[in-house]
Formats: structure tokens, C-alpha cells, sequence
């Protein structure tokens, strides 16, 4: 059943700097990026990026699409020195667990993945 007014997972879309945000905990966390940016702790900040995790593919004659995942964040941290994907996560979905482990297995050594709840 669904709440008129409402998200599948109850959550409200929020503008900062123009941008719209699928929820309030994803504005405050690019709010938080943003000052980390600033601070010079972070670069390269970057929002919706897509990472290709499995290549399309023809079988039997059909094409087969390309498996994509697109996180809420990605930049580059200069403590680890490493790039990182990043999540905003209410609850992961079977979905997103699948996809999470895809991604591990072809980006886990160049990037750091990280959920933020």
C-alpha cells in the first residue's frame, strides 16, 4: 500500500544549492562533503556517478544490456589516498547488495566503497 505523498521508503526529496536529493540524510551528507572539500581533506567530489559493472553482451542473438551502478557520491580522499563510491543507505535492498558485491569484485582494489546511514 502505498501513502500518497510518500516514497516507497518514506523518503522526502530535499534542495540544496539547487540540487535535489532523493532524501534529507543525502542533502545533509553532500553538505558535509562539501565543507571536507572545502577543508581540502577531499577532492573531486562528483554526484551520481555510474560505474559499469558488467559489459553488454549478445547471446543467442539478443543483446543483453550493460549492468550499471550509479552511487549518490565519489571523490577522492587524500588521508587514504584512495578514490572512493559512495552510498547513502536507509536500508540496502537485495538489489543493492547484488550490485554491491559486482562492484567489489571488479573495482575493489581501486576504489573504497562506503555506505552512509
Amino acid at each position: 500500500m502505498a501513502w500518497k505523498g510518500y516514497s516507497k521508503y518514506r523518503n522526502k526529496k530535499t534542495e540544496l544549492d539547487g540540487i535535489t536529493f532523493d532524501s534529507k540524510r543525502e542533502a545533509e551528507r553532500y553538505a558535509e562533503l562539501k565543507l571536507l572539500e572545502r577543508a581540502g581533506e577531499i577532492s573531486h567530489l562528483q554526484l551520481q556517478p555510474e560505474v559499469i559493472l558488467q559489459d553488454k553482451f549478445v547471446h543467442d542473438g539478443k543483446t543483453i544490456r550493460a549492468i550499471k551502478y550509479k552511487a549518490d557520491f565519489a571523490y577522492f580522499d587524500k588521508a587514504s589516498g584512495k578514490a572512493v563510491l559512495e552510498d547513502v543507505k536507509g536500508m540496502e535492498t537485495d538489489v543493492f547488495k547484488l550490485k554491491k558485491k559486482l562492484f567489489l569484485k571488479k573495482y575493489g582494489d581501486a576504489y573504497k566503497f562506503k555506505i552512509t546511514r
